[in-house]
């Protein structure tokens, strides 16, 4: 798989370090924020799992989670997108 190519730190919209939100939608299950939480502290030591917001869907069958992560390069929050968009509970990463 070809990677996109690199962008330099001055053309990046992103300016590192920062906190960084990701919201991620999944089916309101049990342990669903649970997983996200050890995603986001494997990719943040130091993330605040009292900082995650939770919007549930009308119905009530899906949940809408927004992770505040503080990420320290391009690398390391593309990194955080794949694992988060390749994990069975999760539909949509934003």
């Amino acid at each position: 798989m070809d990677l996109p190519p690199e962008i330099p730190p001055e053309q990046s919209l992103i300016t590192y370090p920062s906190d960084f939100p990701i919201k991620v939608m999944g089916a309101n299950v049990d342990g669903f924020v649970t997983a996200l939480t050890h995603i986001a502290r494997a990719f943040d030591p130091n993330f605040d799992a009292s900082t995650i917001e939770l919007r549930p869907s009308k119905a009530g069958n899906y949940m809408g989670v927004t992770l505040t992560v503080h990420v320290t390069s391009r690398e390391q929050l593309d990194e955080l997108y794949r694992t988060l968009t390749t994990h069975p509970m999760v539909k949509v990463v934003l």
